[in-house]
């Protein structure tokens, strides 16, 4: 018997049982759309995490003041090493790994007035580069630049629940707000953040001001925190070890003495995120691969039952010479018939609920002013669909064959004497 009258004959035979043969093409359909569907929201979960986790700044590095704890030229361990101003273009000099440098300046609770409003939120002193190594993004107006630096302009920059919450949808560009009593004129507004990693506040609850216009306020010769990013990831380590030699220098402490300076890699948190979306993206291919062998034993059953039923037709084709291989092949294309006929329903599925759900909500209890920014956006990828094929195959390959061997292997006397 050739492949045309196997394959006609498991087509009749999917025809004379085409309602079973249905209920498991639907089956199957069914788990390869949800294993897509589970899949979708497991990338767009890895997307938006990141992004999240990354809002904080890209690559970003942050430098503190610390301790020794090594002598040094002749100097004792314990001395307290505080950061000055004119180590920002020390570094910016010494260091070309480091991509881009700004001293911050941080004052908690400052209490902002507009009109009849007021409020109390974190002050920050920062330079133009600030920008760009913090990932700031405006909505409207524009960021901090050198004039404003130089000329110690009373410009301010707000967060984005700041504005709403001062401004209640009013354009805040150009107005004044008063700080700490020294009136500001807004010239920025950022664009909502989706934040989940920071070291003080969200930059959403933030106001940020030229770096030396703080000094209206404290003493910015010596700031908080030295705020820097490399030229490249594969930079981070020897700008690192750079920044710490030249600061070593400036400040007379050992470049080995790790707590003499306190330096934060932003970067060293990433393994947690990794590892955070690789087990939610296992769980969801568990999840999905569980319901695909769901539809594998089903349509084992249907196959096993078929074999039940066609026990006497088995032994005329064996009694005429029909050769085991001819049997088994007949009934694994069957098998697959039906798995290609549930893949391809189930694809078509997949991609159609995928496109109807678009997205689902993730961040939007906690930025509640974020929109649809912090929702997943469902989104099938090219693996997601070799995988559930691979699965599927998989699938039908094993719950196929076990019914197909056993028909193979019936004696035809036995088979031709069956009730």
């Amino acid at each position: 018997m050739g492949w045309r009258m196997i394959l006609a004959e498991a087509l009749e035979s999917m025809r004379f049982y085409r309602r079973r043969t249905l209920i498991t093409i639907v089956s199957l359909g069914w788990g390869v759309a949800s294993f897509l569907i589970l899949m979708s929201y497991g990338d767009g979960f890895d997307r938006n995490l990141r992004a999240a986790f990354t809002a904080v700044g890209q690559d970003l590095v942050l430098t503190f003041n610390g301790q020794t704890s090594l002598q040094a030229g002749g100097l004792r361990s314990g001395r307290p090493i505080k950061l000055v101003e004119s180590d920002v273009a020390a570094i910016r000099e010494a260091v070309p790994a480091v991509g881009a440098i700004s001293p911050e300046m941080i004052r908690g609770r400052v209490v902002v007035v507009r009109g009849t409003r007021e409020k109390r939120y974190q002050l920050r002193g920062v330079r133009a580069e600030y920008q760009r190594i913090r990932n700031m993004q405006l909505i409207d107006g524009r960021w901090i630049n050198e004039d404003d630096t130089q000329q110690r302009n009373r410009v301010a920059v707000l967060g984005a629940t700041v504005a709403r919450e001062l401004f209640s949808g009013i354009p805040p560009v150009n107005e004044e707000i008063t700080i700490s009593g020294v009136r500001f004129t807004v010239v920025g507004v950022l664009d909502t953040k989706l934040q989940i990693a920071n070291y003080s506040r969200r930059d959403n609850e933030c106001i940020f001001v030229p770096y030396d216009t703080v000094s209206l306020f404290a003493d910015t010769h010596y700031p908080e925190i030295l705020v820097w990013t490399p030229r490249a990831p594969g930079m981070r380590e020897s700008a690192i070890r750079g920044v710490r030699a030249t600061l070593a220098q400036i400040h007379g402490f050992s470049p080995q003495d790790e707590k003499a300076v306190e330096v934060l890699a932003f970067s060293q948190f990433m393994h947690i995120i990794d590892g955070m979306s690789l087990a939610l993206k296992m769980l969801l291919a568990f999840v999905g691969a569980l319901t695909l062998g769901i539809g594998g034993v089903g349509l084992a059953n249907i196959m096993l039952a078929s074999v039940v039923e066609r026990t006497r037709e088995i032994g005329v084709q064996k009694a005429l010479g029909s050769r085991r291989s001819t049997v088994l092949k007949q009934f694994l294309v069957e098998a697959l018939l039906i798995v290609g006929a549930g893949g391809t329903l189930g694809l078509a599925a997949g991609f159609a609920l995928t496109y109807a759900i678009g997205s689902m909500p993730l961040w939007g209890a906690i930025f509640k002013d974020a929109a649809d920014k912090g929702n997943v956006e469902l989104q099938i990828r090219a693996s997601s669909v070799l995988v559930s094929t691979g699965v599927l195959l998989a699938v039908g390959l094993i719950a196929g064959m076990v019914p197909a061997i056993r028909a193979a292997r019936m004696d035809p006397v036995e088979a031709l004497h069956y009730e």
